[in-house]
Formats: structure tokens, sequence, C-alpha cells
């Protein structure tokens, strides 16, 4: 009997080094960076396994910012996702592989976990499932706890590495870890790439559900009576299963490399050569965008002349960036933000992250545009007593019945058609039409339609903050 593999996929994290298309609000797995889908999407996609191959659902592991992003862009491909298991707060990889592998015991002991981060470009597919594969014959030949290590192209400092215990004598050869490394510096990163038996250390695992639980029992036990009382205590929320807060929080920080893997005897490596990324950088996403022959890459509405070695993109239809006479160079252009960097500053972004922060700038973390459960909204121009927003409500998504305090609202329907309350009113407004909310009016929007519903708001008063929102009813349970 062949057992069944259960992809978990791991999408938490906040993606600074991408900064200004990927924030805390809106990271890097949810971007289109490298081609027509997210990385998320791409993820899921390669998770999903041959269709010969006994795999269940992903189960991906998330936080409350992004619960409904989650299943909306994976819906958006064609996937239905498995559980969304919901971390009360960011606790590093080896609590959310535990509480994945805790969650499955209950259901299928015997199952395999492939955990893979949702941030990652890996474009051969087929390899990639080839590779796995091997992992599962070793797996059911010796329980070991198997990891994937990337053949390095080039001496990298920006990766941790996997030393084997022999270099691998053939494709997917899988071989004995002997150590973890840390990451490098360029000289010793040099003479690993000669050694040969060094590799990438991807992030990347496969194991049985029961050897990790026994080798979280071993090395980490501290970590499993907390774990094991949030996903006992956890409970269900509109499709999602949300880990138990108070149990979370006596759980403790750490990786699972540095909780379990680093420490266990029974490691194994498969080693892979078929294109890998964790698209840790913009020089990362230079690589996988295609340059010309001068190594230019650009993204959008982009000019550029006589440019060599250069990412240039533009985020936005609207505005055209026209380079000239640039070398390595990265320019990334938002509506709201623009980067310019020398490529050899790219794994410095995050300080420029930090360094706004700082400043108290929104832009640091926040996107102009703002994803929530109904869909989305961004906004146009803001005044010191007004502001003009476009709102994207999805089919049949409905937003919370509300109120405010100190701002009144007019409501112009460019696309599709709303469907809208004011207090004990209710009506129907199609395209071209408008409808007027007095400060005060408990009101509520919802697009009864088939097709997505587009309105442009106008709001005037005193003070325009999202906190200034009285929710009576929410089909999504927001507080």
């Amino acid at each position: 009997m062949t057992n069944t593999v259960y992809p978990v996929i791991l999408c938490g994290g906040s993606g600074t080094r991408l900064w200004p298309l990927s924030r805390k609000s809106y990271p890097k797995q949810f971007v289109q960076l490298v081609g027509e889908t997210s990385l998320l999407q791409n993820c899921a996609e390669r998770m999903l396994g041959p269709s010969q191959a006994p795999y269940a659902k992903p189960l991906i592991l998330t936080n409350e910012a992004f619960r409904f992003i989650v299943p909306e862009q994976l819906t958006a491909v064609g996937i239905d996702p498995g559980p969304i298991l919901i971390e009360p707060e960011g606790r590093n990889t080896a609590p959310a592989v535990l509480s994945a592998a805790l969650f499955l015991a209950a259901r299928d002991p015997e199952g395999i976990m492939l955990v893979a981060p949702s941030d990652h470009v890996v474009p051969d597919m087929e390899a990639f499932h080839q590779a796995v594969a091997e992992g599962v014959r070793t797996i059911s030949e010796r329980r070991d706890l198997v990891t994937f290590g990337i053949t390095p192209t080039h001496a990298e400092t920006g990766y941790g590495y996997l030393k084997l215990r022999h270099p691998p004598e053939s494709t997917h050869e899988v071989v004995p870890l002997d150590r973890f490394v840390e990451k490098p510096d360029l000289k010793t990163a040099e003479a690993m790439l000669s050694d040969g038996s060094y590799l990438w250390n991807s992030g990347i695992f496969l194991f049985a559900v029961r050897d990790i639980i026994a080798a979280f029992e071993q090395h980490a036990s501290e970590l499993i009576p907390p774990v094991q009382k949030a996903v006992a205590e956890a409970k269900t929320d509109l499709g999602f299963l949300r880990l138990d807060p108070a149990a979370w929080a006596g759980v403790g920080d750490i990786s699972i490399d540095y909780a379990v893997m680093e420490k266990a005897s029974n490691l194994s490596v498969v080693p892979y050569s078929a294109g890998w990324s964790d698209v840790g950088s913009w020089t990362a996403v230079q690589e996988l965008s295609n340059p010309d022959e001068d190594g230019v890459a650009t993204n959008g509405e982009v000019t550029a002349i006589d440019c060599r070695n250069v990412l240039i993109r533009s985020e936005s239809p609207a505005l055209e960036v026209v380079a000239m006479g640039l070398e390595n160079v990265i320019t990334i252009a938002m509506p709201d933000a623009v980067l310019v960097a020398s490529m050899d500053k790219a794994q410095d972004v995050k300080q420029a992250v930090t360094a706004l922060k700082a400043k108290g700038v929104k832009q640091a973390e926040s996107l102009p545009v703002d994803h929530r459960p109904w869909g989305w909204f961004e906004s146009l121009v803001i005044g010191d007593r007004f502001q003009v927003k476009r709102i994207h409500v999805h089919p049949g998504a409905s937003l919370s019945l509300q109120s405010h305090h100190h701002r009144s609202e007019h409501w112009i329907v460019v696309e599709g058609t709303a469907k809208v309350t004011i207090d004990d009113q209710e009506r129907l407004v199609t395209e071209n039409q408008s409808v007027y909310i007095p400060l005060g009016a408990t009101h509520r929007m919802e697009n009864p339609g088939k097709v997505p519903m587009v309105l442009i708001e106008v709001q005037t008063g005193t003070y325009l903050g999202e906190d200034d929102i009285i929710r009576y009813e929410d089909i999504y349970a927001r507080d």
C-alpha cells in the first residue's frame, strides 16, 4: 500500500527584501514576480503532485492577515485547498511543522508530509516530482527524515549549506547528511563549491508524520505540550482552523533546522539540480526574468536605453519608467514608492524598510491597495477632509453592515451592480448610478451579480481613518 503524501505549505513570511513590491500587508508569496501566477499559486500547483500519485489536498499554515487571501488565490487557479491552519502569531517553522504533523497524526499517522515554503520558484515540475518520489522511497526503506539540497551554481553567501557524507554520483541519488552549515563568507563558499559535497539548503522537507513527531519528542520535547494543546483546542472559523492563541503564546520561536534537523542522525538529502530559487533578492528576480544579452530585465511600462545589467519594473500601467545609461541598477516603481539601488546592495533592501519604519512611513509595510475578504480597495486621492477610493467587490461578496462617526460617503457604481442597504432601505444601484450615505447611517454594500462590481467612493468628514468603522454584522466574522 502506498502512503499518501500530504503537501504542507508554509505561508506566513513578510518578504521585506523585495520591497516595495513585497510588503508586510501583501508579501512576495502573493505577488506575480515571475510569470502569470503568484509564488503561492505556483507552489500549490507543484505540490499537488503527479496525477497518478496519492497526493492529498495541500494543508496550509498562515496567519490572520492572510487567511482570506490564501483561499482566494488558490481558487483563482482551480485548486481546492485542504485545511488552512491559522497561527495566532509567527513562531517560526518548527512550531508550524509540528502543528501540521499533530493535526495529520489524528487522521493518518502513516502519511508522509512534504513541507515547503510558499515563496520559492521551482520551474521544472516533473523533475521536482521525481525528486520527491526518490525521497518517498527512502522513507519507506529506512524511515529517514529527508531534505532537498540544491546543486550550487556559484559561490553563494546568502544560503545555508548541507554537507553530504560524499558527493552524489548521479541525479537524485539520496545521500546521507553529514551536517548543516551556516551561511558562509565568500572564501568559504568558493571552497565548498569546489569540494562538490556541499549543496544549498532549500528548506524543503519530506518525512513520515510519525517520524517527525518522534524527532520532536527526542530533540525538542518542550515544544510538544503547548503545540499539542494549541491544535487540540483549535476552533473552526469559517472553514479555517484557528490554533488556540493562549496555548500558542507559550510556544518558542525556533526554526525546524535548529530545533530538530541539526540534531537528528537519520537525515538524508535528495540532490536537486533542475532549477530553484528562494527569490530572496531583486538580483534573483532579475535572473528569473529572462534578461536580454545586455542583462536588461524589465516588467511593465518600461523603456530602457543603453543600459547594462539592470532590473527595471513599473508596477502601474499608468507609470512609464524611462532608464538611460544605467548599469548594475535596480529600479522598482510603485504608485506610492520607488526603489533605486545598486545591484550590490540587493541583499540590504530590508535596511531601507527598517529606516522607513523608524520614520513612521506607511509605505514601509502597507501597499496602496488594501486586500479584504470581499475584494480590495485603493486610495486614489486624499485631502484634509476628503478621500476618493476605488472599491472592487468579488461576485457574491458583501461588506459588513456598518456605520461611521466622522464621515459621510458617496458611492458611484462604474462596473456591475451593487445591492445597497441604508438604514431600513434596500435598493439596487447599477452602472452610472450613485447613492449617498449620511454620517451615522447604518449601511452595507453587496455584489449580487456574477461579475466583479467596482465603485468609486468619495468620503467627506473630519476623520477618514479605517478604524472609524462600527460593525453590526459581518459574514467574515471580523471584529
